[in-house]
């Protein structure tokens, strides 16, 4: 496999960046013509019920984001090896975890619905939309858990445009299709879940289908050379470090729409909609982060240290560049990025006291998800596990010790603090990491 000179760092950043920015963008859209279908063909509780069904899914798949980090670094690696017996076996060992994960999905999607739905307070009537959202939707497991796999692994493969069709292909379809099952079929409401469904595996297909027409090659060379279970352990030890990781994201993340919710529909909303115009931020960083995966795991595969330290130094341009200009955004159009959420002038007049939080965290933030991109692409997950769990334990403490003298803004306060911590930590373990992983063994 021919690989690509690193010629040009700026030109082979944004090669790899900007495709998975444009990806990224479409994700709330979809979230949106969702919401639009569901108000234009049932009632409050249908839309409560298709929101909490969402929920559930992301609390459900985002405990598998390590099918997606560990295919990409690995694969990233052996690339930088030129080793592309150890890429297909590494397609092969996620895969099969990926397939593995989907069973057990299924096989307990009785117990985590049930779980879950026990701490969610809602009536009867949102409670029947969401069961049954969620007992339609489940059996797109297989084809979500096996893309995020083709996504890591094309990642890995220094290939950001085939996830980008991917993930485009799959939210077309799913606006498409939802759309014509809701409103023109007696589905109605449900059929926003099947069009999802449809378009998980249409997604599933198309990107089996790249993989043959760009890579079908190597695979024909080297899958039965490629041995399942050969450094399988690694793959699970690194995949293990990344759930750990999942988990802490889950305690900050439900955490602050938890304790926002203690404090009163006003300010529930207020933090949705600041957490929500944090999140289109980070659609642009994940970008980078997805090429620092890819650069950092390459470079290091080829045990190349000057190409390693010339893409990090790239990288955190190109980010902090981004950062700042989030940041300038935010201070010149805060409140009325607000009002573009929401027309509730209470809403907006709450949303004031908050607002600064948007300008700070940008340039904080941005280091973090960097960092967070690197440390995938060298396969540290010990470092980033860890670096986790302490964010979120600054998390939690930050807020009980604050929450006395600064009421609501604690929580404000903590997030900030896990996101101080991740930048803290990882800058200061680099040094270490990168000697570490550039003279690990392979897998």
């Amino acid at each position: 496999m021919e690989q690509t000179p690193f010629v040009s760092p700026n030109r082979e950043v944004l090669r790899l960046a900007v495709p998975s920015i444009l990806a990224n963008i479409t994700i709330p859209l979809v979230g949106i013509v969702d919401v639009a279908i569901v108000g234009h063909v049932s009632d409050a509780a249908g839309i409560g019920g298709i929101a909490i069904g969402t929920m559930l899914f992301d609390l459900l798949y985002w405990n598998f984001g390590f099918l997606r980090l560990g295919a990409s670094g690995l694969t990233a690696q052996a690339y930088g090896r030129g080793d592309m017996r150890e890429a297909v076996g590494i397609f092969k060992q996620t895969g099969f975890i990926a397939g593995c994960s989907a069973l057990a999905v299924w096989a307990l999607q009785w117990l985590f619905l049930f779980a879950v739905m026990s701490f969610v307070p809602c009536s009867e009537a949102v409670a029947a939309f969401a069961r049954e959202y969620f007992f339609i939707r489940i059996w797109a497991a297989p084809a979500t858990l096996g893309l995020m796999v083709y996504k890591g692994w094309f990642i890995g493969m220094q290939n950001t445009v085939a996830p980008m069709v991917c993930d485009i292909a799959v939210n077309v379809v799913n606006m498409m299709v939802s759309y014509v099952l809701a409103v023109h079929t007696p589905l109605g409401i449900m059929g926003v879940a099947y069009g999802t469904l449809c378009a998980q595996y249409t997604g599933l297909l198309l990107a089996t289908a790249l993989l043959w027409y760009r890579y079908g090659r190597i695979f024909c060379d080297h899958w039965r050379q490629a041995r399942l279970f050969q450094g399988i352990r690694k793959v699970f030890r690194l995949s293990g470090d990344l759930f750990v990781r999942s988990l802490c994201f889950i305690v900050i993340y439900v955490g602050f729409t938890s304790l926002a919710s203690k404090y009163g529909d006003q300010q529930l909303a207020v933090g949705t909609i600041m957490m929500k115009l944090f999140m289109f931020f980070s659609y642009f960083i994940d970008g980078f982060a997805y090429a620092g995966e890819a650069l950092a795991g390459r470079f290091i595969g080829e045990r190349n240290s000057d190409g390693l330290t010339r893409a990090v130094r790239v990288l955190f341009r190109w980010t902090l560049g981004v950062g700042l200009l989030f940041t300038v955004a935010y201070a010149v159009s805060g409140d009325w990025s607000v009002r573009v959420m929401t027309n509730d002038p209470s809403v907006i007049a709450s949303s004031r006291p908050f607002l600064h939080w948007l300008v700070l965290m940008p340039l904080i933030s941005c280091l973090a998800f960097m960092w967070d991109g690197i440390y995938i692409g060298a396969t540290a997950g010990k470092s980033v596990r860890n670096c986790m769990i302490w964010a979120a334990v600054g998390f939690v403490a930050t807020y009980f010790v604050c929450a006395r003298w600064f009421g609501v803004q604690a929580i404000y306060i903590g997030y900030f603090v896990h996101l101080l911590v991740r930048t803290i930590y990882l800058s200061v373990k680099w040094k270490r990491t990168r000697s570490t992983a550039m003279w690990q063994p392979p897998v």
